[in-house]
């Protein structure tokens, strides 16, 4: 196979590898009844006058499967911490001890968990039609390289067997996440 067409399809791997990437950070950050670090993520704190990551300026730990602990850096953080977990508005009710901040995570709600599972699905349709445009643009390259049509189309068919291979990948993890958020 000539180089073009290599690097066309080397480019069609690396847009497809973004796609999953991006599916699998925004999986993580769809909360399965367990309580992660990740579900904090968003939180965004005021850190004398900047936004900041949560993690940027606490340790974010679980002591146990229904509770978060938010330990900061500096104890004249914690007022600003909790303010920024109540503004994110995902649903927590932090409770400051003075020492660190603790959250209890409600267990998920039959409803809750349908709801989660169509977001989840909706995510995964997002990166298959990632995989798709990228399947697009390769068999619009590999058009427009110089080679014989036996050769684009057997470029055309690994760039397909590349898709298939990469959607089956999506709902892989589509189907994992699932069965973890509906598990009760």
């Amino acid at each position: 196979m000539n180089e073009e067409i290599e690097f066309i399809l080397d480019t069609a791997k690396e847009a497809m590898n973004k796609a999953i990437a991006h599916l699998e950070k925004e999986l993580v950050s769809i909360r399965a009844g367990r309580a992660t670090p990740a579900m904090l993520s968003t939180v965004m704190v005021d850190y004398y006058g900047a936004q900041t990551p949560l993690g940027q300026v606490a340790n974010v730990n679980t002591p146990d499967a229904r509770t978060l602990s938010i330990q900061p850096w500096e104890k004249s953080m914690l007022q600003e911490i909790e303010k920024a977990i109540q503004l994110a508005n995902l649903g927590f009710n932090p409770m400051n001890n003075g020492d660190i901040i603790m959250i209890n995570v409600p267990p998920l709600t039959e409803e809750r968990r349908i709801n989660l599972a169509k977001q989840a699905k909706a995510e995964a349709e997002d990166a298959k039609i990632g995989v798709r445009n990228a399947r697009k643009e390769a068999n619009n390259d590999i058009k427009k390289v110089d080679i014989s049509d036996d050769m684009k189309k057997i470029a055309e068919d690994n760039v397909q067997t590349l898709t298939d291979s990469y959607v089956k990948k999506i709902e892989e993890k589509l189907s994992v996440k699932e069965e973890e958020i509906m598990k009760i």
